[in-house]
């Protein structure tokens, strides 16, 4: 028996045109298309591939049962997400076991704070999977500031507004260089830890990075963002010639 790959494709930022040539050729021809979404949104991926699927195509929407309706601290949490998880493994196998590809559609990077990274562990070694990699949002945010990330020996600190505010504070004063993801609704504490660290003035917001609507504001001047499209940049200032 011949099993089916499945495929996390990486679609880069935003923009269609920044999918790599692989991702694109694996996106407009595959006849099982999966996807990540909040129940009741189309989804960001989705979304990227507009006016790129065959016709054909059966898609698997798969809904997250949680997203903020729960603490990420609540056990419940991760019991219900490793519960989908599975599920969506299943059918996932299913499929390769028909002989079926699949096409996983992963904003930025799969192997990037993505979803698909627990399919991928659950997955590996029962049926054939291939990660396709794609550009990060936290690149489409920066290339938006029209300046460099980091120069020479600057630490480029990658941190998730999710953490304990102490020690966001900690990591914004002890790097050069610096990005913020996954702001939803932690922007107030975000901005009184980017404060205590001393580095209002440095930090930019970049909203909608490679997408229509892209805005890139200083976080002193920013009143009204969309946070869950929003990365947090301080550049660094390092060693050049």
């Amino acid at each position: 028996m011949t099993l089916g790959t499945i495929h996390g494709v990486g679609l880069g930022p935003g923009a269609p045109d920044l999918l790599s040539v692989r991702a694109d050729r694996l996106v407009r021809g595959a006849r099982h298309v999966a996807y990540f979404r909040k129940a009741g949104r189309p989804g960001q991926a989705r979304r990227i591939a507009d006016g790129m699927l065959r016709p054909d195509a059966i898609e698997i929407a798969m809904e997250y049962p949680v997203t903020t309706e729960i603490p990420l601290s609540d056990p419940r949490y991760n019991s219900c997400l490793s519960a989908f998880y599975a599920d969506c493994t299943a059918r996932l196998t299913t499929l390769a076991h028909r002989g079926e590809d699949v096409v996983v559609l992963c904003e930025g990077d799969p192997f990037f704070y993505g979803s698909f990274m627990h399919l991928h562990s659950r997955l590996t070694g029962i049926v054939p999977v291939a990660v396709v990699p794609g550009i990060t949002g936290m690149a489409g945010a920066w290339n938006a500031t029209g300046a460099p990330i980091t120069w020479g020996d600057d630490v480029l600190t990658v941190a998730m507004a999710t953490l304990p505010e102490d020690e966001l504070v900690r990591r914004i004063r002890d790097t050069d260089a610096l990005v913020v993801m996954k702001i939803g609704r932690n922007l107030p504490k975000l901005r009184r830890a980017v404060a205590a660290a001393g580095r209002e003035d440095a930090a930019w917001l970049v909203e909608h990075a490679a997408m229509p609507g892209e805005r890139v504001t200083r976080l002193a001047d920013a009143d009204s963002v969309t946070p869950y499209f929003s990365i947090l940049l301080i550049h660094g200032q390092g060693r050049r010639p």
